[in-house]
């Protein structure tokens, strides 16, 4: 069986690649070229190319891995290894020139993440983690902010592109403000969770976010000291969870009072 570390490696140069595919897209100038979730849930041509580059290279060193990718089709395996890929998390930022989007990737086996990496294409700083292993920034250990008051968290979040969605969010979010330090919504579900693991937010949630999402920025944030946790939002879509792990169970309790979580109110 491969090990962690070397999942990592290949991790870490195939998304330095995308970067600069992605970097490169950028100074040519971003191209919409279709819609997902509704007309402002955009798909660039960086991102099909980011990940079309991200898969020939993932399987030309591993060709019986399988991938799980946003823009394309499974790739089934037969390695028990499966990568988990967004070629570029947190897409309007990149159409809008906002330095916070992201490459994650993350290698799974038999089901477990045990390997990941997000690389902000932007501005080159890399997070990376292996199960049991430390979160890493730029290869220096980081770790999740000391717990703090509720009434002192700033906490992360991001909204879906969907009207009906967006008013249950807005909703459940005005009962939530009132407990907290504030909110951010920086646009990158997995740069949000290396912020957690970096102790720059003290916690994140976020309804409608997919497996290639979080599976890298989750692994590093659990490495850095945090909980992280789905459960069924509100809307009918899963909600993620991440706090520094002694502060969770109280941010839980907060953001199931407030309304985010289905069929909870504490």
């Amino acid at each position: 069986m491969t090990g962690a570390d070397e999942l990592l490696d290949l991790a870490v140069s195939t998304a330095r690649a995308a970067a600069r595919l992605v970097e490169a897209g950028a100074a040519r100038g971003v191209e919409v070229t279709a819609t997902k979730s509704s007309d402002v849930d955009v798909v660039t041509e960086s991102d099909r190319s980011a990940e079309r580059l991200i898969r020939r290279s993932l399987l030309e060193a591993r060709p019986d891995d399988a991938v799980l990718g946003e823009e394309g089709d499974d790739e089934p395996g037969t390695s028990g290894v499966r990568w988990i890929v967004d070629p570029i998390d947190g897409t309007v930022n990149f159409l809008y020139g906002i330095p916070q989007y992201a490459v994650s990737i993350a290698a799974e086996v038999d089901g477990e993440v045990v390997a990941g990496v997000v690389l902000n294409a932007a501005t080159g700083v890399k997070y990376t983690a292996t199960l049991g292993g430390a979160a890493e920034r730029d290869g220096v250990p980081i770790r999740v902010r000391a717990v703090v008051p509720l009434a002192e968290r700033l906490i992360g979040t991001g909204f879906s592109y969907e009207a009906r969605q967006r008013e249950i969010q807005a909703a459940t979010l005005l009962r939530l403000l009132p407990r907290i330090r504030d909110i951010r919504r920086l646009g990158s579900c997995a740069l949000d969770l290396c912020a957690v693991a970096q102790g720059s937010l003290d916690g994140y949630l976020e309804e409608g976010v997919n497996l290639w999402d979080h599976a890298a920025g989750g692994l590093i944030a659990r490495a850095a000291g945090a909980q992280v946790e789905t459960y069924p939002g509100v809307g009918g879509r899963p909600i993620l969870l991440a706090a520094p792990a002694g502060g969770f169970e109280e941010f839980r309790s907060a953001v199931g009072q407030a309304g985010y979580l289905a069929n909870s109110t504490s």
